[in-house]
C-alpha cells in the first residue's frame, strides 16, 4: 500500500550565514523541523521559521493548462540534463509562483517518493493530467526513453495550447465589441433618450414614426431593463450549464459550429490539426495504431471528428489501411488524406502527420488574423448603425422643425 503523501506547506524563514550575516528566504517543506534541518545543510544557522499563510488571490489561484504545459516542459529539460527524478521536481516547485501548481509537484514528488511510478502518481490527479497524457509518460518509463517522450508530451500540451488561443483570440474580440455595443446602446436608450423625449412633449407636433419607434423602446427598457438583464444572465447560465451537463445538446453544438461561415472552417482546421498532432505525438512514442486512435479520439475536441475517429479505429482494427479510412469518414481534408498515405507507404506515418499539423496550425494562424481583420469594418458598421440610428432618430424631429420655421 502507498505511503500517504504528507502535506506540503510554504514557510518563511530568517537565519544568518557562516559569517554573520541575516539572511531571508521561503522553502517548501512538511514541518518547520525539516526546513531548519535543509538551512543547516546549507551552512545556514536558522533563526525564526514560520508557514506562511497564501493571500486571499494567491490561495484561490486555479492551476491552468499552460502551467502543466510548462510543468513539462521543465521536467523534459530536466531530464534531458541527467538532474534525478526527485531533485527536478523540487527544482521545479521553486520556480512556480502559483502556491496550488507548488502543492501539486509536492504531492507528486511525495506518490513517486513512496515507491510509485512517475506515471501511477499522475493517475492521481486526472483532473490536471488526462489518459493520453499519462499514457505517454507510462511509454516513457516503460521503454527507458522519458526523456525523450516527455520532450514529446511538452510539446504537444503547447501546440494544443496554443491552438486554444488562437481560436479563443479570433472569439473574444468580436464578443467583447458586441457586447460593449450592447452597454452603450443601453445606456442611450436609459438615461439619453428620455432627456429627448422631455424636450420632444413640448414641441406640440407630430414625431416621426422612427422616433417615436425608439422612444417606445426606450420606455420598455426603462420599465423592464431588470427583467432584460436576467433574461441574459439566465440565458448565459443556462448555455453553459446545457453545455456542460448535456452531452445532447453539446454534440448538437458542436455540428452547428462547423456550419458557420468563417467560424465554421476555423473549427474545422483546427480539429484536422489536433487529430495530425495528437496521432503523431502518440504514434511516435510507441503506441500502437488502433490504442493511439482511442487516445485521439478523446482529445478531438469535436463530436462528428470524435465519431469518425472511433469508425477509423474499427475500420484500421479489421486491417483497413489508416489513409483509406479516413477518405471514407468523408471530412478529411484531401490533402491530410494524401499525406497519411505517404507516411504509411514510406514509413514515416508520425513525421508526416506532424507536418500535417503544422500545416493546419499556420492556415489557422493566418485564419485568426484574417477572421480580425475582416471583423473589424463589419463591426465598425454594426456599431456605427445602431449609435448613428438613435442619434438620427433623437435628431430627426428637430431638423423638420427647423424646416417648419
Amino acid at each position: 500500500m502507498a505511503v500517504k503523501a504528507a502535506k506540503i506547506s510554504v514557510y518563511a524563514w530568517e537565519g544568518t550565514d557562516r559569517k554573520g550575516a541575516k539572511m531571508t528566504g521561503e522553502l517548501t517543506g512538511q514541518n518547520p523541523a525539516l526546513i531548519k534541518a535543509q538551512l543547516r545543510k546549507q551552512g545556514i544557522n536558522p533563526g525564526k521559521v514560520r508557514k506562511k499563510s497564501a493571500s486571499i488571490f494567491s490561495a484561490g489561484k486555479r492551476i491552468k493548462a499552460l502551467d502543466i504545459a510548462l510543468f513539462t516542459r521543465q521536467m523534459a529539460t530536466m531530464m534531458k540534463a541527467g538532474v534525478p527524478l526527485l531533485q527536478s521536481f523540487d527544482i521545479i516547485s521553486e520556480g512556480f509562483d502559483n502556491p496550488n501548481m507548488r502543492k501539486l509537484v509536492d504531492e507528486v514528488k511525495q506518490e513517486v517518493a513512496a515507491g510509485n511510478s512517475f506515471a501511477a502518481a499522475l493517475r492521481k490527479k486526472p483532473q490536471y493530467f488526462d489518459e493520453l497524457y499519462c499514457n505517454l509518460v507510462d511509454a516513457g518509463e516503460q521503454a527507458g526513453a522519458l526523456d525523450t517522450l516527455l520532450e514529446r508530451v511538452a510539446t504537444y500540451k503547447e501546440k494544443s495550447e496554443s491552438l486554444k488561443a488562437k481560436i479563443k483570440k479570433a472569439m473574444t474580440y468580436p464578443l467583447a465589441v458586441v457586447f460593449v455595443a450592447i452597454i452603450v446602446t443601453g445606456i442611450l436608450l436609459v438615461k439619453v433618450v428620455p432627456q429627448f423625449e422631455s424636450v420632444f412633449s413640448g414641441f406640440g407636433a407630430e414625431l416621426p414614426a422612427f422616433t417615436v419607434m425608439v422612444i417606445g423602446l426606450s420606455e420598455f427598457m426603462q420599465a423592464w431593463w431588470w427583467m432584460m438583464l436576467g433574461v441574459l444572465a439566465g440565458g448565459i447560465f443556462g448555455l453553459r450549464h446545457a453545455i456542460k451537463n448535456s452531452p445532447g445538446f453539446r454534440d448538437r453544438m458542436d455540428t452547428w459550429l462547423l456550419k458557420l461561415p468563417l467560424v465554421g472552417a476555423l473549427m474545422y482546421k483546427s480539429a484536422v490539426a489536433r487529430y495530425a498532432r495528437t496521432l503523431s505525438t502518440t504514434f511516435a512514442a510507441g503506441v500502437p495504431l488502433v490504442e493511439a486512435l482511442d487516445s485521439v479520439a478523446g482529445a478531438a475536441g469535436n463530436i462528428v471528428f470524435k465519431r469518425a475517429v472511433l469508425r477509423i479505429k474499427q475500420d484500421v482494427s479489421t486491417g483497413m489501411q489508416l489513409n483509406f479510412s479516413m477518405r471514407t469518414s468523408g471530412i478529411f481534408p484531401t490533402m491530410a488524406i494524401q499525406m497519411t498515405a505517404i507516411g504509411e507507404e514510406s514509413g514515416a506515418l508520425d513525421d508526416m502527420l506532424d507536418k500535417v499539423a503544422s500545416f493546419y496550425e499556420a492556415e489557422v494562424d493566418n485564419m485568426v488574423d484574417n477572421l480580425t481583420s475582416l471583423m473589424e469594418p463589419f463591426i465598425m458598421v454594426v456599431l456605427g448603425v445602431i449609435v448613428g440610428g438613435l442619434v438620427v432618430a433623437m435628431y430627426l424631429p428637430i431638423f423638420q422643425l427647423g424646416s417648419a420655421i
